[in-house]
Parts: structure tokens; sequence; C-alpha cells
């Protein structure tokens, strides 16, 4: 690393250290005044419900953050999760062992990952084509599977697990924990990591300096479908069935979560403890707002406002920046 770069890299981690305190203390805030607002929300029941509420979004932001930093965008993760829990659920009942039905969904997302990997280096298709695409088409494919039924999952021990807790905490939570430690090492601590930076900054100067380009954008989507297809697998533990359908709009909220957590759309910036500070902050929101009993339209418009808010300011802070 060249002797300019270090700066603009102290200055990268101090403004991604920054902002993850003030999307921690923002969620905070929001604790406080949600517990003084209703009596029921500071309860153990309803603290272990929203843990676990956002959970699984917070996993699938991480996915899609490695995406959205290398400049692109996964369409596709919501159809992903469903997808995935019809996958589960069918190698379960088919006698197939828990952890190795396990291992073969995942492998069906990273799958799919390196598939929208394709389409975009070799193919040349934007991603948000392939991915709309995967979208579309994983739906049907999962209705088609399924007849347009739920799978019921024949297993009590699986589905006992996401509806459990470890030392008071849910189980879903410690996923989270799982995925984000190696996701941050990954990311913050790794040549790899770096690579996905200097992709979403500049694709051919990263090619001219050494980056396999086709490479990294083939690990982004690939992690992001690995990431998805965990979730289908928690979801479909929780839920108890299989159903294509399941995760509709997920990806959407996966996208706000890694927006709201300072990840830009433009490419080359975002962290993963922000996104994941993102997906409590909207399922705070989502929870105290049905707590309240405001219209659930309005929390739509709230998460929309917030989107366009932080992507407002995230782009005076790139034009001030040039």
């Amino acid at each position: 690393m060249s002797t300019e770069a270090i700066p603009a890299e102290k200055s990268k981690r101090n403004y991604n250290a920054l902002f993850g305190l003030t999307l921690l203390a923002l969620l905070v805030l929001l604790w406080v005044i949600l517990s003084l607002s209703t009596s029921s929300f500071a309860s153990a029941n309803n603290i272990s419900n929203l843990l676990r509420q956002g959970s699984m979004i917070a996993i699938l932001a991480v996915g899609q953050t490695f995406v959205i930093i290398t400049g692109g965008i996964d369409l596709s993760v919501g159809a992903v999760v469903g997808f995935a829990t019809v996958i589960a659920a069918m190698l379960i009942n088919a006698g197939i062992p828990v952890f190795l039905a396990i291992a073969i969904t995942l492998l069906v997302g990273v799958a799919i990952g390196l598939f929208h990997g394709f389409g975009i280096v070799k193919m040349g298709l934007p991603p948000f084509i392939i991915t709309l695409a995967t979208l579309t088409s994983l739906r049907g494919i999962g209705l088609l599977m399924t007849n347009g039924n739920s799978i019921s999952i024949n297993n009590d021990a699986f589905q006992e697990f996401s509806r459990n807790s470890f030392l008071g905490v849910p189980n879903l939570f410690w996923m989270v924990i799982l995925v984000g430690i190696p996701a941050y090492i990954f990311l913050h601590h790794s040549r790899w990591g770096r690579y996905l930076f200097s992709v979403g900054s500049n694709a051919e100067a990263s090619r001219l300096s050494g980056v396999n380009v086709q490479r990294t954008i083939y690990m982004a989507y690939t992690l992001s479908g690995l990431c998805a297809a965990f979730v289908g697998v928690l979801l479909a533990s929780r839920i108890g069935i299989g159903n294509p359908t399941q995760a509709e709009g997920w990806e959407l909220q996966a996208i706000a979560s890694s927006v709201i957590g300072g990840t830009s759309l433009f490419g080359a910036v975002g962290s993963v403890h922000g996104p994941l500070l993102g997906a409590f902050i909207l399922a705070t929101i989502n929870n105290g707002a049905n707590l309240l009993n405001v219209n659930a339209f309005w929390q739509r418009i709230i998460t929309g406002v917030l989107i366009i808010v932080i992507v407002y300011f995230d782009g005076l802070r790139r034009r001030g920046g040039k």
C-alpha cells in the first residue's frame, strides 16, 4: 500500500467507526423511547422476538453488503431464502441427516451465487437484470417442485433450534454472531476484503493493479448466495415448512438495512457492523410501530424516507470528497 493510500484508509476506518457508533446510539435511543412509550417493549418476551425478527435480515444484509461494495446489487436473496426452505424441507423429509441436508442447501446457495457471477462476468449482463431474472425464476421453480403447496418439515429437533435460546439469548441471534465475526475479519482484515472495495472504487484500475476483478465479483455474489441459503435454513427451522413464496420482499429489507448501515449504493463504501445495526434498527421500528398500533403502511414510508435521507447525504459526502 502506498503512503498516499494510508491516510485515505485511516479516514475510511474512522468514518466507519464513527458511523457505527452513531447507529448504535440511534438504536439505543429507539429502545429507550419505545420502553417509555409502551410497557411491553422492554419485556423479555418482546426483546427475544425482536432479536429473532432482526437476525435473519441482518445475515441477508451482510451478504448483500459484499455485493453492493463491488458496485453491484443482488435482488434475488429473498427468492433464494424461499427456495432454500423448500430444498431443506424436501431433503429432511426424504430422511437425509439434518447436517447433510443443511450442507446441500448451502451448496445450492453457492451455486446460485456462482451463476450470478457467470452472468455478470461471462455474459456481460447487468447485476440488476441477472438477479431479477433469478428472483422470478426461483419462485416459479419452487412452486413447480411443491405443486404450489407448503412442505411440512417432520423433524422436531430441527424446528426447536430456532425457538430455543442459549444463555438467555435466542439461537437465531447467535447465528448473527456466527456470521458476523468471520465476515468482519474477511471484509476488514483480509486482502480479499480489500479487493471488494477496490473493485467497487474502480474496476479497471484494480485490474491494472493486479486484482482479479472477475474472481472478486464471483466471490461477492457467491457469499451473498451462501448467506441467503443459510437464512433459508434458519427460516425453515423457525416456521417448520418449506414454501417458495416465503421471504417475499426480504431483498428490499436487506438492501435497506445495508444502506441504513452506511453502505454506499455507489460502491466502495461499507462495513459489516453497519448493516447488522441497520437491520436491528429496522426491526425495532417495525416492532415498536406494531406495539403502538401504527398502520403498517407507515412502517414502509419510514423505511423509504430513511433510505432517501441516507443515500442523499452519502451523495453529498462523495461530492465533498472529490
